[in-house]
């Protein structure tokens, strides 16, 4: 009974730690969005975040004997399922991500990134073998309408087709992410510090490097350095490293759901701080996707 109320009390913690880091990351979209309107670089912008705060966790890892030995025996395995998490979650997602939110308005690139629950679900049941309940479906699937609800009329004008491919990229990207960074935190053995930083070392650079070379670094002035900056350090170095321990916990699709609670997050932020207000179809869609996220979390159901 007591080992059942401390794996209830530690999946309730990993829960609302997740929770705190999808508001960090909701905040995020604010600041670059208004880093973008400054003509940041996407690519480029998105290199220099998690390039520097991958410099702001390196020093952590080094001077710490026990990390700097961990990574000094990394086997070619390791370093494999490092960098092509790196690759595939800081190089692709966040590189699709802010190319996205560079040819369209936030809430677009929001709706459609509330797909991923979908694709990691299915492809959380062939890799991980883990299974679905059938309340975990309904919630992803009211997410889903909620998410439909609170956009429709979709309206993508002719020059926005290069942002819609890169955030679909970056859909897919996502939930392959997903399944990768919980595979990795859960049978590595490694600190989710030392994950965090290396894979995001590896990503972030690869990300500077692409940018650099086909965008250029633009103009940076003290806004735009501040913003890099709070992005790199709070919002990325603090809530990536606690983001790989919460998925010690939970499972890709309860993490993906989770991740889901930023649609209704930015609508809030967005509203507040960018001059957005809501209607009530947008409020019955954030309606729709909190009830859907409530069951996905609480209600536990038949498998399927």
């Amino acid at each position: 009974m007591n080992e059942t109320f401390l794996s209830s009390r530690s999946h309730l913690k990993a829960v609302l730690l997740a929770l705190l880091i999808t508001f960090l990351w909701s905040t995020s979209w604010v600041l670059i969005k208004i880093g973008l309107k400054a003509s940041l670089p996407p690519v480029t912008f998105a290199g220099l975040r998690y390039t520097l705060a991958f410099l702001c966790l390196l020093p952590f890892v080094l001077m710490n004997p026990t990390y700097r030995q961990m990574v000094q025996n990394f086997s070619k395995s390791t370093w494999y399922q490092l960098a092509l998490l790196g690759l595939v979650f800081y190089t692709i997602t966040q590189g699709a991500q802010f190319i996205g939110l560079a040819f369209l308005p936030a809430a677009t690139v929001t709706l459609v990134l509330n797909f991923s629950p979908i694709f990691v679900a299915i492809l959380s049941g062939i890799v991980n073998q883990e299974a679905t309940t059938l309340t975990q479906w309904m919630g992803i699937i009211l997410s889903v309408v909620g998410s439909i609800v609170y956009f429709l009329p979709l309206n993508i004008p002719a020059n926005q087709v290069i942002g819609l491919i890169a955030v679909f990229l970056g859909v897919l990207a996502n939930a392959s992410s997903s399944l990768l960074g919980r595979n990795v935190n859960t049978r590595s053995g490694l600190p989710a510090i030392v994950i965090t930083t290396i894979s995001m070392g590896i990503g972030g650079v690869l990300l500077l490097l692409t940018g650099a070379s086909i965008q250029g670094f633009g103009r940076l002035d003290l806004l735009q350095w501040l913003i890099i900056a709070w992005l790199a350090i709070v919002n990325t170095a603090f809530a990536f490293t606690l983001w790989n321990k919460s998925l010690q916990t939970l499972t890709a699709v309860e993490s993906s759901i989770i991740n889901g609670t930023m649609l209704p997050q930015i609508a809030i932020l967005a509203w507040i701080f960018l001059d957005e207000p809501l209607n009530l179809r947008q409020i019955l869609g954030l309606g729709l996707v909190a009830i859907g996220i409530i069951i996905v979390q609480v209600w536990k159901g038949k498998k399927l």
